[in-house]
């Protein structure tokens, strides 16, 4: 009995240890698997080069921009337009409107002009037709005192009545001369006063019809300077919704006064515009350098610098803001939306350590990176220094730790939901 007692204690003791065994080989499996199906990375001490990556849009600076002229209330519907990349030169015709209403105004304003021309001559005649039948009324009544003067001077041989008839007849005379003269005074001033009035009117319509003419001329859009077109977008009537494109101004469409129809970008002064996340905004500083590198020109690569920094905008899950970069020697085979990468350095670090930007993880206020230890990748605190699109500064840890480059736990869960599927009978 005894013997059989120790022997099945000695079976029992023997698979107590196998199981343990097993239980620590299935363990040390699994954690190596875990492992294995994470990306790794190290952390890594040196200088570094903060940068900024983007793709931008080549465009033309200093633009001219040509808007719809100020004609009044009513829409103007475009009948002649240059394509968007059509390369001008200065005083070249981009944009044409309907003259017709401008057209009809300048009709009327030149008949206008006319009538009153018509007005004005006959106010003049007229005045002078007056004023020399005024001057002939004013000779004869200076002859009729003249008259009545010589026949005063027989008073001494008349009768008295005849002497005093005649001192009538001159103090007549003389009141008729006072009269015609005032009178002639009264009548020049007022002829005066119409040709005026009708000189005003003439002067009226001139400006009329001077302004029809130059509403004409300004319904003609022309380049002031070379450059190529660039045509804008129909904001007409049209309602944008978000990340919705208006489609850009064609012939036929109606504008109203002063919006824009077209840029004329100069070709001797080229910017690149680029769309930058909201991470990158405090990096950022005009006259910052920039390497850029033309997809159209295979190894072409151009330098430029920041030229101007946007508004933050857009929708809380797509913030971001445009970048102005000019360049600095710019090819004679750019064309005007031609796409590159762009790289911006924002700063050089001397002896920091830092990690790829995607190994560093944030939540619930910690910041903190996943370590590789015995028993796998544990999540451990770290101070994080500085941060761009693609790198992180920290401090925390030694250098040449080795850590994840994502979750094992969104590795493990990836891991499991890819065998659930695989289970799944067919």
């Amino acid at each position: 009995m005894k013997r059989i007692a120790i022997l099945i204690s000695a079976v029992l003791l023997i698979a107590l240890v196998a199981g343990g065994l097993y239980r620590g080989a299935v363990r040390a499996l699994s954690i190596g698997a875990s492992v294995s199906t994470v990306p790794t990375t190290t952390i890594k001490r040196g200088n570094l080069t903060l940068t900024v990556t983007a793709k931008g849009e080549m465009q033309g600076g200093n633009s001219e921009l040509l808007t719809a002229p100020m004609t009044g209330g009513s829409d103007m519907a475009i009948t002649s337009l240059r394509n968007s990349g059509e390369v001008v030169n200065a005083g070249d015709v981009i944009a044409e409107f309907d003259t017709t209403e401008e057209g009809f105004k300048l009709k009327e304003a030149e008949a206008d002009l006319a009538e009153a021309e018509q007005q004005v001559a006959q106010a003049k005649a007229e005045s002078q037709a007056k004023e020399e039948e005024d001057r002939y009324s004013l000779l004869q009544a200076k002859a009729d005192l003249i008259v009545a003067e010589l026949e005063t001077r027989r008073n001494e041989l008349a009768a008295d009545i005849v002497a005093r008839q005649n001192d009538l007849a001159v103090s007549a005379a003389r009141d008729r001369v006072a009269q015609i003269e005032h009178d002639l005074a009264n009548r020049k001033a007022t002829s005066q006063a119409g040709v005026v009035i009708q000189e005003a009117a003439l002067n009226k319509a001139k400006v009329k019809a001077e302004t029809a003419r130059k509403n004409i001329e300004s319904m003609t859009l022309r380049a002031h300077s070379p450059g190529y077109v660039s045509v804008q977008s129909n904001t007409n009537g049209n309602f944008m919704f978000q990340g919705m494109r208006l489609p850009l101004l064609q012939v036929g469409d109606t504008i109203r006064a002063g919006m824009a129809v077209a840029q004329i970008p100069d070709l001797h002064n080229w910017e690149m515009t680029a769309r930058i996340g909201e991470l990158d905004r405090g990096h950022l500083a005009v006259g910052q350098p920039a390497q850029l590198t033309i997809i159209a020109l295979p190894g072409r690569r151009l330098s430029g610098q920041v030229k101007d920094l946007g508004s933050v905008a857009g929708p809380p899950w797509d913030r971001h803001f445009d970048c102005k970069i000019a360049i600095d020697h710019p090819a004679p085979e750019l064309r005007p939306g031609m796409s590159a990468l762009i790289v911006i350095t924002t700063e050089v670090l001397k002896n920091v350590l830092w990690i790829p930007a995607q190994a560093l993880f944030e939540s619930d206020g910690r910041t903190f990176v996943y370590a590789q230890k015995a028993e796998g990748f544990l999540p451990q605190d770290v101070k994080l220094i500085r941060r761009s699109e693609s790198q992180a500064i920290i401090e925390g840890l030694p250098e040449g730790r080795a850590i994840a480059l994502a979750s094992p736990d969104q590795q493990n869960k990836k891991k499991a939901g890819g065998g659930a599927l695989q289970a799944i009978p067919k």
